[in-house]
């Protein structure tokens, strides 16, 4: 069958599909759940013979908020909360790792440029850092502890300051995607120069491995759920400039309400993180190496866990085969 004649066919099925789903108007779950089958044999269909077509993006995309829907109203009366973790996060990260991907590629880019900057003009990190903050670093290098500006204020205070900071730098990682995803590169490009330039830093004095053992206890979750916000930033970003199918409005909203969802998926870790700062980073220098290297290998996994290998755990539950 030739794609036009496809489309053509199909066509009005799939338009009322579409609008049954957006005014959630379905007698039953099961009228759903069919419906929702031929248009999984349709997007096969298609990417069998048609795989350049724009028809499969179109359908991909419907599917997604088929499967959406049909998880919902099968799970009317179970608890919201654990969906939302259990389920629907995994499913949104799976759908978008592409922009999960492409974060971490800039924030390796951005970082790596903050390091061969360090590398290359003595005062680069005085002008990132200020000359206050490097000096009194210098200080506690000096005196045997690199990273005691950690142990600085009380634990709760520390706790409470620096992840009501670290959420700020989420949000605005987040909302300033508004800008076409520029506003996301901007803030990522400014922490990461800071962050690349400060680990050089240590570096060049000679207590590169004190300051990963003390840095890196709350910093393995801080700056990951930074880049997961990153990413939702991106997706905000790339549903204004790339709507495909939907008006540039209708994607906006749906880039809005599911950068939402990612960016909230993001502050128990951020959390945990000021946490960690607040209470055990201060402690680093003087526990055993084990059990630093231990905290930061056990939170790197379990964030790296969610976002990077559970969302195809939960895809492959559920037999979703989505393209992004």
């Amino acid at each position: 069958m030739r794609e036009v004649a496809f489309i053509k066919q199909n066509k009005e099925k799939w338009m009322s599909f579409e609008t049954a789903i957006s005014n959630n108007d379905f007698k039953n779950p099961d009228e759903l759940a069919s419906q929702y089958i031929q248009l999984i044999n349709d997007l096969s269909y298609a990417q069998t013979y048609y795989p350049k077509s724009k028809v499969i993006i179109y359908l991909n995309q419907l599917a997604a908020k088929a499967f959406q829907k049909i998880y919902k109203t099968k799970r009317e009366d179970s608890n919201r909360i654990i969906t939302f973790w259990k389920t629907e996060i995994p499913m949104l990260m799976y759908q978008y790792r592409k922009m999960v991907y492409l974060a971490f590629a800039i924030f390796t880019i951005f970082t790596s440029i903050g390091v061969i900057s360090a590398a290359n003009d003595g005062e680069f990190v005085r002008s990132i850092l200020g000359d206050q903050y490097v000096n009194m670093t210098l200080e506690n290098i000096e005196a045997g502890n690199p990273v005691a500006v950690y142990k600085s204020g009380s634990n709760w205070g520390s706790f409470i300051g620096i992840t009501v900071n670290n959420l700020r730098v989420g949000i605005m990682s987040f909302v300033l995607g508004v800008f076409g995803g520029l506003g996301t590169i901007y803030i990522l490009f400014k922490n990461c120069i800071m962050l690349g330039s400060f680990q050089y830093f240590f570096y060049e004095k000679e207590v590169f491995w004190e300051s990963v053992r003390g840095i890196w206890i709350h910093g393995a979750m801080e700056i990951f759920a930074i880049v997961i916000c990153a990413a939702a930033g991106l997706i905000l970003g790339t549903s204004i400039l790339f709507p495909g199918t939907h008006s540039r409005f209708t994607s906006f909203k749906k880039g809005v309400k599911i950068g939402v969802k990612i960016l909230i998926s993001t502050f128990p870790f951020t959390f945990f993180a000021g946490f960690l700062e607040g209470f055990i980073t201060r402690y680093s220098q003087e526990m055993p190496h084990a059990i630093s290297v231990g905290i930061i290998l056990i939170t790197l996994g379990c964030i790296s866990y969610y976002y990077l290998i559970y969302p195809f755990v939960v895809n492959n539950k559920h037999n979703v085969k989505l393209i992004s």
